[in-house]
């Protein structure tokens, strides 16, 4: 006895590590294989790199410039109106210039930190778009596995039907049961020929539904009984503290803000003054038929305030303080209503599993119930062919009930962790 459990018992977790694996191997192809991610990882390169251009303006500028000409001077006549021989020359010169932004009403400072907070804007983008990628992909391959069982369970019900339909049409001819009994028996297969149709419908675009979201081929099989050990909050109040910590959409509604605080600075300080200081080194040949050669060194300090602009400085600002304004009021409409959607999906999680629990304990009476009805029917007893038909369909519906419980269950366990911003790969086990 000890032996078959242990052995059972084995069974039983090695199924749960094959279905495990099988899951997380699936989720990786989402990863992989999705475009909207790949586009979403280069948009944050594409931060990284505006991060440097920020940084770049606190740096010194070092230009090096040169150019070469050929003139002709011909004509040339002095005041006395004498004429002059005409002249050829190729006037060349080379320059260096070092510039360098003393101050520049802190534009570049806040420059640079609005680029470093765009840049961790990008990295929660991208990791709220991985928690959506991944609950897509659990929703597609739950829902598939519901599919396999639907379409299994109808053509379980058509065969049957199918069987009690020729032998209804038996008995007809030896007048065990009327002409009432039979079209019964017939309306019934046609009934379930027609929901098997559907069922194998719903499967195919299932695939295909699968294929587009996770980027390769569909199982042919899914344990939709199987759900994967996650860690789950044990109140309300505890997901909603840790939502509030890590949540992305509150987290890049949070860094809008910021952002645009920044943009109010900045605009505050293109109405500073500002100040450059600069170097330049010169050096021209063949200058003019007087001059051969000339080099000159230049230090220039450049101090600029503007004072109008047609009001357009002083609008930026206005419209900055605006913007800054609406993103404080987005923050607050996106931190109630992420209060809201935890709530929804904490009770959508407790109702999946009490649903569970009863469409079970409705799937187990109605096969006992099943099971009785048909015995009784094929023994000759007084069960009408409607009760049999009944009993077949209240089998059908527990079945696909049960399965569609496993399923919505299992989708509510990645649903919440997707609302408190806490659905990782690596969190599945």
């Amino acid at each position: 006895m000890l032996k078959k459990f242990l052995v059972t018992f084995i069974l039983f977790l090695y199924s749960n590590i094959v279905c495990a694996q099988d899951l997380l191997n699936i989720l990786s192809d989402a990863f992989e294989n999705n475009s909207r991610l790949n586009a979403e990882r280069a948009n944050l390169n594409v931060s990284k790199q505006d991060l440097n251009i920020s940084k770049g303006e606190f740096l010194p500028s070092i230009t090096i410039s040169g150019d070469v000409a050929t003139q002709k001077d011909t004509d040339r006549v002095d005041y006395s109106g004498a004429a002059l021989q005409n002249t050829h020359g190729e006037p060349a010169s080379k320059s260096v210039v070092i510039e360098q932004k003393i101050f520049d009403g802190f534009t570049n400072y806040n420059d640079v930190r609005k680029a470093k907070l765009e840049l961790e804007y990008s990295k929660i983008k991208l990791d709220k778009l991985e928690q959506t990628v991944l609950l897509d992909a659990v929703k597609v391959y739950y829902g598939l596995g519901y599919n396999y069982k639907n379409l299994e369970f109808n053509q379980l019900n058509f065969e049957l039907l199918e069987r009690q339909f020729e032998a209804d049409k038996s008995r007809l001819e030896r007048g065990e049961i009327g002409l009432a009994d039979f079209a019964q028996s017939e309306s019934s297969l046609a009934g379930a020929n027609a929901k098997l149709i559907k069922a194998t419908n719903e499967l195919v675009s299932g695939k295909r539904n699968f294929e587009k979201i996770i980027g390769s081929e569909s199982p042919e099989k899914i344990d939709l009984g199987f759900f994967p050990n996650v860690a789950i909050p044990n109140s309300l109040q505890t997901a909603t503290a840790i939502a509030e910590q890590i949540n992305p959409s509150l987290n890049l509604a949070k860094l809008d803000m910021e952002i645009a605080k920044k943009e109010l600075l900045i605009a505050r300080g293109d109405i500073a003054p500002s100040a450059t200081l600069s170097y330049s080194l010169k050096k021209n040949e063949d200058l003019s038929s007087a001059v051969d050669e000339r080099e000159q060194e230049e230090v220039k300090a450049v101090i600029k305030w503007p004072i109008f602009d047609g009001g357009k400085n002083l609008s930026s600002v206005k419209k900055a303080k605006f913007k800054a304004k609406q993103k404080q009021l987005i923050f607050d409409d996106v931190s109630k209503n992420i209060r809201i959607e935890i709530a929804n999906a904490w009770t959508t999680y407790g109702s999946s599993k009490g649903l569970l629990d009863a469409t079970r304990a409705q799937l187990k009476a109605a096969e006992i119930a099943n099971e009785g009805i048909t015995l009784e029917y094929d023994s000759g007893s007084k069960r009408t062919t409607l009760e049999v038909i009944q009993s077949r369909s209240l089998l059908l519906d527990s079945r696909t009930s049960y399965a569609k419980a496993q399923r919505d269950l299992a989708i509510a366990q990645f649903n919440l962790l997707a609302a408190i911003g806490d659905l990782y790969l690596d969190r599945i086990k």
